[in-house]
């Protein structure tokens, strides 16, 4: 059986190519990570896997739960992917979708792990290096973590990860 990234590739490439056409990428965005949230919960995944229920049934279940919050193109492409039993790969598609809208309009993510609060030189220097390596003038947003992931062995880590995520240096004018 194929994977799910290389199923999921074709729908993320068609709901990309619609949306971007209509200039309704930040709207399909929104309609997908509504539609993967819904597609992971444990009670709508018994349904689809349900063999009793019709992909009508199946696909009226998840435009029923987003009431309002789906175009009339997002419910027919729920039910697209129900007559061809690739509801469960909505989690993936919006991934893949997301990975086409970053590169459209110029994103680029990364996630930066430090120990310690980054100075603004720091910061800058992180900044010229993202430059350089993606080829892009100007971070969109940028968000620093600097608490450290929880560990076992280590009491001053575990101490740490239950201090609230500190922010980039408040004078660095590229923060929100």
């Amino acid at each position: 059986m194929a994977e799910p990234s290389t199923i999921a590739r074709p729908y993320a490439e068609a709901v990309f190519k619609l949306a971007d056409a209509a200039g309704r990428l930040r709207e399909w965005s929104q309609m997908l990570a509504a539609l993967a949230v819904v597609a992971q919960d444990e009670r709508v995944l018994r349904a689809i896997r349900d063999p009793r229920l019709s992909d009508a049934k199946v696909a009226g279940l998840f435009i029923s739960i987003l009431a309002g919050k789906l175009t009339a193109d997002a419910e027919n492409f729920a039910r697209v992917l129900a007559e061809n039993k690739r509801l469960e790969l909505l989690p993936e598609i919006h991934s893949q979708y997301e990975s086409l809208k970053n590169e459209r309009e110029g994103v680029v993510e990364a996630e930066v792990q430090s120990a310690f609060e980054l100075t603004e030189a720091q910061l800058a220097d992180l900044i010229q290096r993202l430059e350089k390596k993606t080829g892009l003038s100007k971070p969109k947003e940028l968000r620093c973590n600097s608490t450290l992931p929880k560990s076992r062995n280590s009491s001053r880590a575990a101490s740490r990860t239950s201090m609230p995520a500190r922010r980039c240096a408040p004078r660095a004018p590229w923060c929100r």
